[in-house]
């Protein structure tokens, strides 16, 4: 059984919006039989933290285009992308590319 994860996730660029405007949040994922990755970690986020607007967010089971995804402070398409395994202590950041003006 995988061990609990925890992870801090930061929101950034209008995206904290979506998320009753934090833009950091310290998450601890419960053990679960097979080890979490960032496809299970998107269903997480939209379950628990997305307060509104999830289509702003998320697209089917990925990130809306848009949205630039840093692990560890990488650009997640070097990751992996969803099936990069989460490691305790990772650090997550979304940002909105999204501007209105």
């Amino acid at each position: 059984m995988a061990a609990p994860v925890a992870l801090h996730l930061e929101f950034g660029g209008g995206a904290e919006l979506l998320f009753d405007g934090v833009k950091e949040h310290h998450v601890s994922l419960p053990s679960q039989s097979e080890p979490w990755d960032m496809k299970q970690l998107l269903v997480w986020i939209r379950r628990n933290l997305l307060k509104e607007r999830p289509d702003l967010f998320v697209q089917g089971d990925t990130v809306r285009p848009g949205i630039l995804v840093l692990i560890n402070d990488a650009d997640w398409e070097l990751m992996g992308e969803l099936e990069y395994q989460l490691q305790d202590q990772d650090n997550i950041v979304f940002i909105s590319t999204l501007h209105g003006g």
